[in-house]
């Protein structure tokens, strides 16, 4: 090795710091919501402002609509006094058509505007929703592998979906609306002060009261929502694992002990919800004992005014109309008020994810990858999924180009982990994975990975047509490419017998194919897929005996020239390697070609002899026919 990579070897990436995980029972409550409460009403405002920043102008104009929509609204009252003092008690008529014209047109002028401001607030905000879910999407899709092995599926689509639409009501409609709800309310104030300014401190001494207690409320309504987004989240999460485990729910006959989770996770969540209701109804009853106190005030106290000719019935008539008018934008905003109080939990809950940083780290400026061929060395590499257990415990070894190992050992012994670490799908404790000399952590995560295919025991499929599974959305690839990575497998046969061919819908996680079939299509896509290293993990585990020796006779012909990593715990599977590497706990204990190891009578010698033992009894014990005649 040249010093530059030696040097390499000793800086900073290559000898990094344990990242610390979660391990054992910590795995289990790694998605705690222990973040919420953290973030500021005001902070969370702003984080939304910047996706309605996009459409500030659909936002200003619906702003702009605001004060025309109360002024069209609140005319309505100043006409009613109008036609009450100057028409009706003075007895004549003469004239009144022009007041009745006005009404009308402002009633009609203020449902159009209402349309356009509610057509053109929503259109924006569902704007601002599509931009928020679709951050929130990549950024699921840049977190690293090991965030989803500690977060429970169901909680994380509750945060890209529920909790999204509880912010739809306030980005498309609340947050406007509480605006305009306010601009009428102040409007409200200065009229009844200009009519008669003593009738409406009257008509205004309970409102202190009604201030008071709605933020008492407050506070009790916004820790009831969350603990209902809390709770719908534990109920996302034992749904989806249930409906995913239920062959083994049935098969076990766990059917009563779900049940009975289920029941009390739902129990849970209705008494969260019951608890958000109990305080949202509490609010509106207040509310609306306060305008009915409020209206009594005013007949009592503007009554006794009226009798001295202090204010005239026109007025009186009026007041209540506007006092009524400034009760429904402040039932208005009590609605509103719990929307956004809603909406505030999930929106702490959706940047809490959003700030989540478990991320495999790259380069501002990546190197670009050598040429092809590569040569991988695997330079004293430790790592462990937890903090307390290393499973590689630097490990050594070279891939050299167009070479085919083999990775062999017991369950656990590091061999996905190797594939993982190749990958990037985590990233290396201590120790370097050297491409060509090269630190792998040098160069363009999508870069990197588009060298290798990988074929994994448990193959999982999209819910789509099998063109769109073989080739994964890349329309680059031919028809011809296609028919020729399947027909190498000899999975053509299985595609011909499908009704509609390479139009076959594959049904969700490929329910409605067999594992063996899944595994001829998974071998297909990799093959369509051209990499620079093909990695089989398991990879004929699924397949039986007479297609495995079809495989066996296809990856023959196609790794002459293809650098390939194989794992198999068949140890027939990889006779023809030109190199078997034998792991154990985490160490490279042996490598050399199958007939070398066996030779040396060491690890590899003892685990072939027993898969030999047990495949000669397996075939010399009688069948249940045999026995039974």
């Amino acid at each position: 090795m040249s010093q530059d990579t030696d040097q390499t070897s000793r800086s900073d990436d290559g000898r990094r710091k344990k990242e610390k995980r979660p391990s054992g029972a910590a795995i289990g409550s790694a998605f705690k919501e222990d973040q919420l409460g953290t973030y500021s009403d005001f902070g969370i405002v702003r984080r939304l402002w910047t996706y309605m920043k996009p459409y500030k102008w659909l936002f200003l104009v619906c702003l702009l609509l605001l004060p025309a929509i109360s002024a069209v609204s609140l005319v309505q009252p100043w006409l009613l006094q109008i036609a009450i003092d100057d028409y009706l008690m003075p007895g004549t008529l003469t004239g009144i058509w022009v007041i009745l014209v006005i009404y009308a047109a402002s009633v009609v002028s203020h449902s159009v505007l209402m349309y356009a401001q509610q057509y053109l607030m929503k259109y924006a905000g569902h704007q601002a929703l599509r931009d928020l879910r679709q951050q929130l999407f990549i950024h699921v899709q840049n977190l690293a592998s090991s965030y989803f092995k500690k977060t429970p599926v169901g909680r994380l689509m509750s945060r890209l979906t529920t909790d999204v639409e509880s912010l739809e009501d306030a980005l498309s409609s609340g947050l406007i609306t509480m605006i305009g709800d306010i601009i009428t309310l102040s409007a409200i104030v200065v009229i009844l002060l200009v009519k008669d300014w003593r009738l409406a401190l009257a008509s205004f001494t309970v409102v202190p009261f009604l201030l008071v207690l709605t933020l008492i409320i407050r506070h009790f309504l916004r820790k009831a929502y969350r603990a209902t987004r809390v709770k719908i989240a534990r109920l996302y999460a034992h749904l989806q694992e249930s409906i995913t485990g239920m062959d083994v729910i049935q098969l076990f006959v766990r059917e009563n002990v779900s049940r009975d989770e289920y029941r009390d996770i739902n129990a849970e969540y209705r008494d969260a919800n019951i608890r958000s209701i109990r305080y949202d109804a509490m609010l509106y009853a207040i509310i609306e004992a306060v305008g009915s106190i409020t209206i009594g005030i005013i007949l009592w106290y503007g009554s006794g005014q009226a009798l001295q000719g202090l204010v005239t019935l026109g007025v009186l008539v009026a007041f209540i109309e506007y006092m009524q008018k400034f009760f429904v934008p402040i039932r208005n905003l009590a609605e509103k008020y719990n929307l956004l109080q809603r909406a505030m939990a999930s929106s702490e809950r959706i940047f809490q994810l959003l700030d989540t940083q478990d991320k495999i780290p790259e380069k501002e400026e990546p190197k670009e990858l050598p040429p092809r061929p590569f040569e991988i060395e695997f330079r004293d590499v430790r790592f462990g999924y937890n903090d307390d257990e290393d499973v590689l415990k630097g490990l050594n070894f070279t891939i050299n180009s167009c070479e085919r190992i083999a990775l062999v050992g017991r369950t656990g012994a590091g061999k996905s982990t190797v594939i993982n670490l190749l990958t990037r799908l985590y990233d290396v404790d201590d120790g370097q994975i050297l491409i060509n000399g090269q630190d792998i952590r040098e160069f363009s995560l999508r870069e990197l990975r588009r060298q290798f295919a990988v074929v994994l025991q448990d193959v999982f499929l999209f819910q789509g047509s099998m063109r769109e599974n073989l080739t994964l959305g890349d329309d680059s690839v031919t028809d011809d490419e296609i028919e020729r990575a399947t027909q190498m497998v000899y999975a053509d046969r299985l595609i011909d017998k499908l009704p509609g061919g390479y139009d076959f819908e594959i049904a969700e996680r490929g329910g409605n194919l067999s594992s063996g079939e899944k595994q001829l299509i998974a071998f297909a896509r990799a093959l369509i897929l051209q990499p620079e290293v093909l990695v089989l993990d398991e990879a004929t585990a699924n397949v039986d005996t007479d297609t495995e020796a079809l495989i066996q006779k296809a990856i023959e012909k196609l790794l002459q020239n293809q650098t390939s990593l194989v794992i198999a715990h068949r140890l027939s599977t990889i006779q023809r390697a030109d190199r078997i590497l034998v792991l154990d706990d985490g160490r490279l204990l042996e490598e050399g070609t199958h007939e070398e190891l066996l030779e040396l009578g060491g690890h590899y010698s003892k685990l072939y002899e027993l898969q030999y033992a047990t495949s000669l009894a397996a075939e010399d014990e009688p069948s249940d026919t045999a026995q039974a005649g």
